[in-house]
């Protein structure tokens, strides 16, 4: 929730990708530090004696990215009177937050005072909000704004000066000052005295005021500056201790996409830390958010998951965009039911965006469920257990005891299979689905469901025994044979100290495991452990068979995080092969082969566009929202400019489900032609080129291998992302 910078051209670029400006005996330390800290229960208290669990409430951003003029005292007021009528506050929501836009002037001692237009009493607004049984919350960045600074504003109850607490020569205090040169707030120096004093000073009078929350924004290292040379480490230290300072609780998050070298310092003085980009569209399309931006909170998440926790603070989400219709929040219902149910599994912050005053029925029959509001407050964060199409997240509750969540990924209707096994148990004695409120008894074995498009299951389950023994083999990147530009660099936290980077960005740029041992052919599970910040994607072949795509994220390129997705190896020796001919994949630590060759095999089949045969001026290239993040362009406008799958590959004669992801901003039509059959002409509408959107159509296939083919002879077609072959499930 914060206002959006250019993705930097570091995170476009094809490092092995360790931050240039630190050392590797210091990033040692503070790796090790983190880990540490993350993996000792109860060494360290809860920053400012709170947030023992996450909090649940409201924000203003999300609504101020499509309503201008939103944020005012009037519209604040009316919001917090919405959540005291809407019935949720009796189901955990409290906090009115007020994020960026509030502040209009400095008062005599250089700390932000409010913009008397938009906001004429900011005290009597908080009296109002604590009146209606609710929080307070208000957002600020690291440093001092210009005019404070050109006052030279004296700092209360010192002899200092704002300028005598400022890093000379003068240098951006955040984010937002983008390459460090050019300040909007300036750095405050904390050596100097005086300094802490200043912040003490901003935030005694936001305590003055009833705050209870602040959001400290354009933190680094993170939010999208990675590699410049800010560093608000100390100040977030010192937020956090004038907070205790201020003798008022407040509850502190730090935004955002932070960077997890840098854990140990997040988890010791922030309640929260933003792991991930906004959720918002923010002008990209015409609604709050869309799915590929839900999407991304899943990829983020496994990077982060074992660092969350009630000593250590919580994995921040970005804004829960689920209380409006469809056509505001641009999500299904279905959609919004699987992101209430991921920020729960993670014990996220529930922040709450839109417009409270039009929050529909939907949004508070979401809200009110108090079965999936608990998985939020457990203390126990969910870890993810099986990646791919279809998600598998976890919550291990101790006892026996499991929150568990099953998603599926695609638009197209899946069956989904889940062995207990998956979870680390035989069978389940009891199994209890928290939205139909009802108890499904005993389940041997595992679990199975037919998933709409994006939807998801959440289960409360008891399990008892322990599963057969499964073998796993690790065969470590650096030990495999590497192609092109791909190659070896150091990793203190990888397998063998060692990780595999420069992947991607053509076909040659590989790594290629030869000697996968498999005892039978069948399903095993394949976890890859990989770094990367931001969005990231592998387009791996196993034994020279059509690409599979591993869709990945991280906030670290020396923290190994890990994925498990399923893959079909044949007995004896098997090759697998990853890379990217056209984007930018992970740096790679190992793969680990896991199983007995029985895991249930998939459901779907999934096709990058980028890698089909694409004639005349298509082009594949990058696109950050999109699976394998690439897409293929430039399709229509010529009989000869088309997009061909040529393997795809079903196993009897039939009716199958042909999910198609494009990218368009209006009207557009693909021609569809399978196996040369006469064109069938799909009108499709969007509003934006940047994130995919899906349709799904019924398709006959043969046995065997098919061949799709998309174009338009006249007129442009949309972007194609890739295409999912299903079966039919019927009606759906």
């Amino acid at each position: 929730m914060t206002n959006r910078l250019v993705r930097s051209s570091s995170q476009l670029s094809h490092p092995l990708s360790e931050p240039s400006q630190r050392s590797q005996h210091l990033l040692t330390l503070l790796f090790t530090l983190a880990l540490l800290v993350a993996c000792a229960p109860g060494t360290q208290a809860q920053a400012n004696s709170t947030g023992y669990r996450p909090y649940s409430g409201w924000s203003t951003f999300s609504e101020q990215t499509i309503t201008s003029n939103f944020l005012t005292q009037a519209n604040m007021t009316a919001q917090s009177d919405a959540l005291k009528a809407s019935g949720l506050e009796a189901h955990g929501f409290q906090y009115i937050n007020i994020d960026s836009g509030w502040q209009g002037s400095f008062d005599a001692n250089g700390r932000p005072i409010p913009n008397t237009t938009t906001f004429p009493n900011i005290q009597a607004l908080v009296a109002h909000i604590h009146q209606n049984g609710q929080k307070a919350g208000i957002y600020w960045i690291p440093g001092v704004e210009y005019p404070a600074v050109a006052a030279n504003s004296p700092i209360l109850g010192t002899q200092y000066h704002i300028q005598d607490i400022l890093t000379v020569p003068y240098t951006a205090g955040n984010a937002f000052g983008g390459s460090g040169t050019s300040p909007y707030h300036y750095k405050i120096d904390y050596t100097k005295p005086g300094a802490q004093e200043y912040t003490n000073s901003v935030v005694a009078l936001f305590a003055s005021w009833g705050i209870d929350y602040i959001k400290l924004d354009g933190v680094t290292p993170g939010s999208d500056s990675y590699g410049t040379s800010i560093d608000n480490r100390l100040d977030v230290a010192a937020w956090s201790k004038a907070i205790a300072a201020s003798g008022r609780t407040m509850w502190l998050t730090i935004s955002w996409d932070l960077d997890e070298d840098y854990l140990s310092v997040w988890q010791q003085y922030a309640n929260a830390r933003r792991i991930d980009q906004d959720v918002e569209c923010e002008g990209d399309c015409n609604t709050l958010t869309n799915w590929p931006r839900i999407y991304e909170r899943f990829r983020d998440l496994p990077g982060w998951e074992n660092a969350a926790g009630e000593t250590v603070g919580w994995n921040d989400l970005d804004s829960l965009d689920i209380i409006n219709t469809n056509a505001t929040d641009g999500l299904s219902n279905e959609e919004r039911r699987s992101a209430l149910n991921l920020w729960s599994l993670a014990n996220a912050p529930l922040v709450l965006g839109g417009d409270l005053t039009a929050i529909d029925s939907f949004g508070t029959q979401l809200l009110s469920n108090d079965e999936a509001l608990a998985v939020d407050r457990t203390g126990h964060p969910a870890v993810q257990v099986l990646d791919g199409d279809i998600e598998v997240w976890v919550s291990n509750l101790g006892h026996g005891q499991y929150y568990v969540g099953i998603f599926n990924m695609n638009a197209a209707v899946t069956h989904a299979q889940i062995p207990w096994s998956l979870l680390g148990f035989r069978n389940a004695v009891s199994v209890r689905d928290l939205w139909t409120h009802s108890d499904l008894g005993p389940m041997p074995g595992g679990f199975s469901t037919l998933l709409g498009s994006h939807a998801s299951r959440l289960l409360k389950v008891t399990g008892v025994g322990s599963p057969e023994a499964s073998p796993s083999t690790a065969y470590e990147a650096a030990s495999a044979i590497l192609g092109g530009n791909a190659s070896i660099a150091d990793c203190p936290l990888c397998a063998g100290g060692e990780k595999v980077g420069n992947l991607g960005l053509g076909t040659q740029n590989t790594a290629t495991f030869n000697a996968v041992y498999a005892p039978r052919a069948g399903e095993y599970l394949m976890e890859v452990d990989s770094m990367t910040i931001g969005l990231r994607s592998y387009l791996f072949s196993v034994n020279g068979g059509p690409y599979q795509t591993l869709n990945c994220s991280g906030g670290s390129f020396l923290v190994p995080a890990s994925t498990t997705v399923p893959v079909h190896l044949e007995k004896g020796m098997n090759s697998i092969q990853f890379g990217s001919p056209v984007s930018y994949p992970p740096d790679l630590d190992e793969i680990v082969i896991h199983g007995n060759g029985d895991f249930p095999v998939p459901d779907s089949t999934t096709y990058e566009a980028e890698v089909a045969t694409l004639a005349g001026s298509v082009t594949g290239g990058f696109s950050n929202y999109s699976s394998g993040l690439a897409k293929a362009g430039n399709i229509g406008g010529g009989a000869g400019n088309t997009v061909t799958f040529t393997n795809v590959t079903v196993p009897s004669d039939g009716t199958y489900q042909l999910e198609i992801d494009y990218q368009t901003s209006g009207e557009r039509s693909f021609f569809v032609s399978i196996n040369g059959a006469t064109p069938i002409e799909l009108d499709l509408n969007s509003n934006t080129f940047s994130d995919p959107a899906p349709t799904v159509i019924q398709a006959q296939l043969k046995a065997g291998v098919n061949t799709i083919q998309f174009s338009n002879p006249s007129n442009y077609a949309p972007d194609l992302d890739r295409i999912v072959v299903a079966p039919w499930y019927g009606t759906h």
